[in-house]
């Protein structure tokens, strides 16, 4: 069977509190871009008694027992019988640019398993696994524009009407770290909730829908705003830094022409917003 995990961006992004624990509150929508998409396929391994992980495209650093994939694996053996598997998979979305690639091959991971083994395990069961392998992972199980809080766990679904626009998607070869993101951040509830701003036109975004972690990445990579600003001034009409970076995404009403540096990640297509 095979399955395309795609990227999500982030539309608004809001660190409201600390928590005791020492994590952070925070409010944000997941949107999927389903035409950005990573490639998995799973056949059961019939030569062996182990599962075997290629991966192809993008290369990944983590260990095949550190892959989501084989950790989404491994949580559903807790409970299921799963042969062993031949799993290949091939990487297009970019580690560590806030479009959750790994999350989203996780939660791709546990849905073509539950269709193709005939688990029968409900979307809500899925999401509690899910969540048990990453904050947004849950997110990808049913992979609808979704209001976010919480630590990105908690969800509801985003009710507004949506209509086609084209994203253009790039990615500077900037890493920027989750941990040290939130360093320097001064948590505040915002006047207006998410939800209110995202049901209002979007020519309103640009000064409302604001991403809380652009300030320090800004400051750090002036390049990050570069990239921002370049949107802007080709007509988009909200660009921003999707969750904690690196990636920035402009939408636009008709595709622009922008040409970017071959050093950059770039992918342009429709979305629905």
């Amino acid at each position: 069977m095979v399955v395309f995990p795609n990227a999500k961006i982030n539309l608004g992004l809001f660190i409201t509190e600390k928590r005791p624990d020492g994590f952070h509150n925070l409010e944000t929508a997941f949107y999927p871009v389903k035409g950005f998409n990573d490639i998995l396929e799973v056949i059961e391994n019939r030569d062996s008694e182990k599962d075997i992980l290629n991966t192809s495209g993008i290369p990944t650093d983590a260990k095949q027992e550190d892959n989501l994939v084989i950790k989404a694996l491994n949580l559903l053996r807790e409970n299921h019988t799963i042969p062993a598997l031949k799993i290949h998979l091939h990487k297009v979305i970019p580690s560590g640019a806030g479009l959750g690639g790994g999350s989203s091959d996780a939660a791709f991971m546990l849905n073509l398993l539950n269709q193709q083994f005939d688990l029968g395990i409900s979307t809500k069961d899925m999401e509690k696994k899910a969540a048990l392998l990453g904050a947004d992972c849950a997110f990808f199980v049913k992979n609808t524009p979704t209001i976010a809080t919480g630590i990105g766990n908690e969800f509801h679904h985003l009710k507004r009407e949506t209509s086609k626009a084209w994203i253009e998607l790039i990615i500077p070869p900037i890493h920027l770290s989750t941990p040290e993101a939130y360093k320097k951040i001064q948590p505040q509830k915002p006047d207006i909730s998410l939800e209110e701003i995202l049901s209002k036109d979007p020519v309103v975004w640009k000064d409302e829908l604001i991403n809380d972690f652009e300030d320090n990445a800004f400051t750090k990579h002036p390049e990050l705003r570069n990239i921002k600003e370049t949107l802007y001034n080709k007509g988009a009409f909200y660009a921003a830094m999707s969750g904690s970076g690196s990636a920035i995404f402009g939408l636009f009403q008709e595709q622009p022409e922008i040409e970017w540096p071959e050093k950059y990640i770039t992918w342009s297509g429709e979305i629905e917003i």
